[in-house]
């Protein structure tokens, strides 16, 4: 199964330039999510980590199946002003923009090793933010894992630089 046949490309969203992946059809049709969600699992298993951090909002997709598949516990990083309680706020800067990360600080045990996940990897400046999120709150982070990683941009190798250990099913 060719997982990129049910990630289509949209062009020129959210502005001019940009190639949007809709992760729609794959989340749509059971086997590709599936077939997806096992890729995800056997990358996983190059990390030594105790948790996964799924990244607002598709990370929780991705995240959550991932979790469940390998019996690890699930962290959200949120955008701004979702928490109920005391957060640690990480800001970055996007392709098209700019945002932030928050993740709460009761949600994670002391000596977690956190593996950062989200489904599109670009530059890489979600990913980085994260990882500087979770140091922030006290954590390590095992490594990032996406599904896919989008070619020309070299984000997985700006990751490794920056001393992220990362991993993607796809590259396109």
């Amino acid at each position: 199964m060719n997982l990129l046949d049910y990630l289509p490309g949209v062009p020129d969203f959210p502005k001019p330039g940009i190639l949007f992946r809709d992760i729609s059809p794959l989340l749509a049709n059971p086997a590709a999510f599936k077939e997806a969600t096992l890729q995800l699992e056997a990358l996983a298993q190059q990390f030594d980590y105790s948790h996964i951090l799924g990244i607002e909002s598709r990370g929780f997709i991705f995240g959550a199946a991932l979790a469940y598949q390998t019996h690890k516990g699930l962290a959200l990083a949120r955008k701004p002003n979702k928490l109920p309680l005391a957060s640690h706020r990480e800001s970055y800067g996007l392709e098209y923009g700019s945002d932030s990360l928050e993740i709460q600080q009761s949600t994670l045990p002391a000596g977690a090793r956190v593996l950062i996940l989200d489904d599109v990897l670009a530059t890489g400046g979600t990913i980085i933010a994260a990882s500087q999120l979770v140091k922030k709150a006290g954590f390590e982070v095992a490594g990032a894992l996406t599904l896919l990683e989008i070619a020309g941009l070299n984000g997985g190798d700006f990751l490794t630089q920056k001393g992220i250990a990362n991993k993607t099913v796809l590259i396109a």
